[in-house]
């Protein structure tokens, strides 16, 4: 992997076409409505979820066990979605410990821990992975769930991923070489992992960056060229797609006005980043910055278990097209539902699927010019 990483080519950093081009396509292929409804990931993990995973961990359940209890779960979470009404789906991300440590688990190169926890925030730990060789990727990490989730609806499911930029940032690194070396071997292990999502069927590919922003260097002589070959390393891992193929990625956990312009430079498709717990802060930049592909700003802040009304996400929503044009937004909460309760999140995205098509109602357009769903 080391040597691959030093013969990457310049068409590997970048997409095959302009993003006005790829939205063309993107739109005859997802056939989406204005104002399209998405969630960040993850959704809720159950005790009962818990307490199966540990069991298939420490070999008291049997593997066929565990993989039919993780498809029920799987399926009730896409039939929920499709009651809900939403438009892009996610398969739940039931089977991760941790958005890292789960990738850890399965890279060449990297080491987890039984008991190395770090409190990440609040009251919730993780336990870091540790980074100790070169990386590869042996076999396909996410395409047997994402596969399953994708057959189960028509509408387009997320291939979810976590980014090479946070992987490392979130794992104790070799010291041995540049940072950005380690990060370009990541980045050529996910690449390998999007294209067999993308062959799998999927037509939604999502990869979460939202420690991007962490890295940025304190000395502000270093920042450009961390951007540099920060954002290079997520156009290796998203660009090898077609044209149609709609690339996600998710930023949280920061304020990211000051990069505004290099999270348009990364060119995916759609970011979706947090925003309604800083009080839609975001759009003070995007005044500033006319952001060039599609965004959705988070509309509820899902750290918190209040519910917020219908009425509430309209308005915010209307704040968001005062700013941003109403063909490049997508509606969202402010990051994945991991550490919520069905029975806050049913109503919750209830409130924000009906805030979204009473707004697109109101605005009288859609990209395919039919009803929403």
């Amino acid at each position: 992997m080391a040597q691959r990483a030093a013969s990457v080519k310049d068409e590997m950093v970048q997409r095959h076409s302009r993003f006005v081009e790829r939205r063309q396509k993107q739109g005859e292929r997802l056939k989406l409505p204005l104002l399209p409804t998405t969630l960040i990931g993850s959704l809720p993990q159950t005790s009962e979820m818990r307490t199966a995973r540990a069991a298939y961990k420490s070999g008291k359940m049997e593997r066929t066990s565990y993989e039919a209890f993780l498809r029920k779960e799987i399926e009730q979470a896409i039939r929920f979605q499709e009651e809900v009404g939403l438009d892009v789906l996610v398969h739940g991300e039931f089977e991760r410990n941790d958005m890292v440590e789960y990738f850890g688990e399965q890279l060449e190169g990297m080491a987890v821990t039984q008991n190395g926890w770090v409190q990440s925030s609040g009251s919730l730990c993780v336990r870091p992975p540790i980074l100790y060789g070169d990386i590869a990727r042996e076999r396909p990490m996410t395409v047997g769930w994402s596969r399953y989730a994708q057959s189960l609806t028509t509408r387009p499911v997320k291939g979810m991923l976590t980014g090479p930029v946070t992987i490392q940032q979130w794992s104790f690194v070799r010291d041995d070489q540049p940072r950005s070396e380690t990060c370009y071997q990541l980045a050529l292990a996910l690449r390998d992992e999007v294209l067999d999502l993308e062959a799998a069927g999927l037509r939604v590919i999502q990869i979460d960056e939202p420690a991007l922003r962490e890295g940025l260097p304190l000395r502000h002589a270093d920042r450009s060229s961390y951007l540099s070959w920060a954002i290079a390393c997520f156009h290796i891992a998203s660009a090898g797609v077609r044209d149609d193929t709609q690339i996600h990625t998710h930023m949280c956990y920061g304020k990211f006005n000051d990069i505004i312009e290099a999270k348009g430079n990364m060119d995916a498709d759609v970011l979706a980043i947090e925003s309604a717990r800083s009080g839609l802060g975001l759009l003070e930049a995007l005044v500033a910055y006319r952001y060039p592909n599609d965004i959705g700003p988070g509309l509820y802040d899902m750290h918190s278990p209040r519910i917020p009304s219908r009425e509430e996400l309209e308005e915010a929503l209307r704040r968001i097209l005062l700013v941003v044009p109403a063909q490049q937004v997508w509606v969202n909460p402010d990051c994945g539902l991991k550490t919520r309760r069905w029975e806050e999140i049913r109503p919750a995205l209830t409130h924000l699927v009906e805030a979204a098509r009473a707004t697109r109602a109101s605005l009288g357009a859609f990209f395919t010019g039919q009803e929403g769903k």
